[in-house]
C-alpha cells in the first residue's frame, strides 16, 4: 500500500497517515478497529506537528479498510477530547452482515477476486469461527426475528435503485432461525463489524462521506444502502458507482 499512499499524498497534497493495524486470525478481532481507532486519536491530536490543520482531517479505507474507517468515524462521534472529523472516504466498503442475497452479492457471486461465499469465509476467519457456517448464513438463518424486523429498516433490496436491480436479481426466500448459529456469529452485528447497523443517533453525527462502489462487486449495495442511510439524515454524500468497476480495482 505505500505506493497507492505516496500516490493520495502526491496528487492530493496531503498528508497520508498509513495504519499498519495488527492483522487477523493472529489477532482477534476487534483489535484491529482498535489500532485505527487510537491511531486515528492520537494523530488527531497531534496533527498540528505534521503541519496538519486538525479541522481538515479524513478519515480513508478500502475493503475491510473502508469498514473500519466507517467504524473509526462512528466512534469518534461522541468525543468532546477530539476535533471533529472533516470528511470520510469509503472505498468499497463491507458494511452489513444482515443480508447476502442483495442484489450486487447475486449479481456479482461469481465475480473474482471477491466470491460470494469468499466474503463470507473472510469474515468467518476475521471473527475466528467456523467456515463450516458459511452457508447456513448466506440463507440468512443467523438473524433472529426482532433483528430481523429492526435492520430491515435500514438493509433491504426496496432501498437499492431499480436500475441496480435489471441484471438478475430474484427476491430471496426466508429460511428458519437457529439459535446456535447466532450464538456463534451474533458479534457479525457489531456496528465495528456492520457499520451500517449503527444507531440513528450516531448516523446523523457522521461528516460530510465520499462512497466509491463497484457494479461488479458483490459489496456495491452496503455502499447504496449507506448512502442512503447518511442522506436521510441530512449527511452530504458524493457516490461514485465504477460501471466496469470490480473489488480490488485500487
Amino acid at each position: 500500500y505505500e505506493r497507492t499512499c505516496s500516490y493520495f499524498a502526491r496528487k492530493t497534497n496531503s498528508v497520508v497517515v498509513s495504519v499498519g493495524y495488527r492483522l487477523a486470525p493472529e489477532h482477534p478481532y476487534p483489535a484491529q478497529f482498535e489500532d485505527c481507532l487510537a491511531a486515528t486519536a492520537h494523530f488527531m491530536r497531534t496533527a498540528q506537528e505534521y503541519g496538519v490543520d486538525p479541522s481538515r482531517i479524513i478519515v480513508c479505507g478500502d475493503s475491510c479498510g473502508g469498514t473500519l474507517a466507517a467504524a473509526v468515524a462512528q466512534a469518534l462521534v461522541n468525543r468532546r477530547d477530539l476535533p471533529k472529523l472533516r470528511a470520510q472516504m469509503l472505498i468499497y466498503p463491507f458494511l452489513q452482515s444482515v443480508d447476502f442475497n442483495l442484489p450486487s452479492y447475486q449479481q456479482n457471486e461469481k465475480v473474482p477476486i471477491l466470491l460470494r461465499e469468499r466474503t463470507l469465509e473472510l469474515s468467518l476467519k476475521y471473527l475466528n469461527k467456523d467456515l463450516s457456517l458459511t452457508k447456513a448464513i448466506i440463507k440468512g438463518c443467523h438473524i433472529p426475528e426482532d433483528l430481523q424486523l429492526k435492520y430491515q429498516k435500514w438493509v433491504s433490496p426496496d432501498y437499492i435503485p431499480h436500475e441496480f436491480k435489471t441484471r438478475g436479481y430474484k427476491p430471496s426466500t426466508r429460511h428458519p432461525f437457529s439459535k446456535e448459529l447466532y450464538a456463534q456469529v451474533k458479534s457479525m452485528f457489531d456496528t465495528t463489524f456492520s457499520p451500517l447497523l449503527a444507531e440513528d443517533s450516531v448516523i446523523a453525527r457522521l461528516p460530510e462521506t465520499f462512497i466509491l462502489t463497484c457494479e461488479l462487486d458483490v459489496l456495491r449495495d452496503d455502499g447504496l444502502l449507506y448512502k442512503k442511510r447518511l442522506e436521510d439524515h441530512g449527511i452530504k454524500v458524493t457516490l461514485c458507482n465504477l460501471q466496469e468497476g470490480f473489488h480490488g480495482v485500487v
